[in-house]
């Protein structure tokens, strides 16, 4: 099956029914009045989540979608059929966004979720809703409204806890096949992977975390070279980015350069695409230790950090020989239990109750009332007995107008 992760499509929901004008009709029955119904609601388009899907290819050579129209109304009061519902079934993970506004519809993050992303049209009335006292034979009934039409593109972003970096060639396949029971291809030429791989690792029976692996990442790959620009999206929901460094690169190039370069493609794909890649945490991962002397290790190791200037985490391993992996794998799953993940739609939401008081009961306190009203008069305004001992009928003049004071 060939892997797809982005298509663009075109859906439309039903219209709704028309309503209908009809008058009862019947023999001895005189004057039977209007009878005409309602139309049918159209039916809607819904993405639904399908976690036996991992690719988007359904989509590709069907790019337009439309759910069923309404039916229209009949006599004697009949109601048009409801349109049924258009469901598109999508991988886990699919983010759905609209073409023309660039606004982001839903996120298919668990199996199961549905998405509405186009509304069905709503039913026509029939001249029975137009009758009245004064209206009794109405000629008069409604269309159905259109359903939406929109223009939309389905992107799939692999679901992981950790992302694997590095240059073709650097050992993440055979990581992923060290650590998980997952089996991408391996073998001794860059660019063995070519479409982005998941490997489920188990740290103990009830822990476990999600590790993704796609193409390597050469020099100018933001600008299309290569084929992981394609994949970086699939990095976006990670929380770990593993940075396998191979210290024996197969072009005998410096490894201080290629871990830069492939940054700064990085940094450049999360500035094109809005994607917040640059602000994950990064580990320093040092493979194929197993062909160098241990002195020889350490003197390059040394040598690499002191060069990047590298504060964050560092480890080494041999995945081929799976040396090392075993240690990176528990500090992963640590990490991940001490900061849980909190997605954009999970906000915390906080209700506040009004409290109504009760009738003649002040909110402010009478100290609270009386500082408010020294503010206003001044500091030096001192209440006289006689400002406040008004009886029924007496005036008294504020602003140039004349005010009568009423109990």
């Amino acid at each position: 099956m060939k892997f797809v992760d982005e298509v663009s499509i075109k859906v439309k929901a039903g219209d709704g029914g028309n309503g209908i004008v009809s008058f009862r009709r019947e023999k001895y029955v005189q004057r039977g009045g209007p009878n005409g119904g309602d139309g049918g609601d159209g039916g809607s388009v819904i993405v639904v989540a399908d976690p036996e899907l991992n690719t988007l290819v359904d989509y590709r050579f069907i790019r337009f979608y439309e759910a069923e129209r309404g039916e229209n109304g009949q006599g004697n009061n009949m109601t048009g059929a409801k349109g049924e519902h258009l469901y598109l079934k999508a991988p886990i993970g699919t983010q759905i966004t609209d073409l023309e506004t660039g606004e982001i519809i839903g996120d298919l993050t668990k199996a199961g979720q549905e998405v509405l992303v186009a509304k069905g049209g709503f039913h026509g009335l029939g001249n029975t809703r137009f009758k009245s006292s004064i209206n009794r034979a109405p000629r008069k009934a409604t269309h159905g409204t259109a359903g939406e039409t929109r223009e939309l593109r389905l992107e799939m972003k692999v679901l992981a806890d950790v992302g694997l970096l590095g240059l073709p060639n650097a050992g993440k396949s055979t990581f992923i096949r060290a650590v998980s029971a997952a089996k991408p291809k391996v073998a001794g030429y860059p660019f063995t992977t070519l479409i982005p791989n998941l490997g489920v690792v188990r740290v103990d029976n009830e822990s476990s975390f999600v590790v993704a692996d796609i193409p390597g990442v050469i020099e100018g790959a933001a600008e299309g070279a290569g084929l992981g620009i394609r994949f970086l999206r699939h990095l976006a929901r990670t929380r770990i980015l593993l940075h396998i460094v191979d210290l024996l690169p197969y072009d005998e190039s410096d490894p201080v350069d290629n871990f830069n370069g492939i940054m700064n493609e990085l940094y450049k794909y999360s500035e094109s695409k809005d994607i917040s890649l640059k602000d994950k945490p990064v580990w320093l991962v040092f493979n194929k230790t197993d062909l160098m002397l241990e002195e020889d290790v350490k003197e390059k190791v040394k040598d690499f950090l002191a060069r990047l200037d590298w504060d964050g985490p560092v480890y080494q391993m041999s995945a081929v020989k799976k040396e090392g992996t075993q240690i990176i794998c528990n500090d992963i799953m640590e990490f991940l239990i001490e900061n849980p993940e909190v997605r954009q739609f999970e906000q915390e939401e906080t209700t506040q109750e009004f409290q109504w008081p009760t009738q003649g009961e002040s909110k402010v306190k009478d100290e609270e009332a009386w500082d408010d009203l020294e503010d206003e008069l001044g500091d030096g305004f001192e209440p006289d007995e006689d400002d406040w001992d008004f009886e029924d009928g007496d005036t008294f003049e504020e602003d140039g107008v004349e005010i009568e004071y009423k109990k």
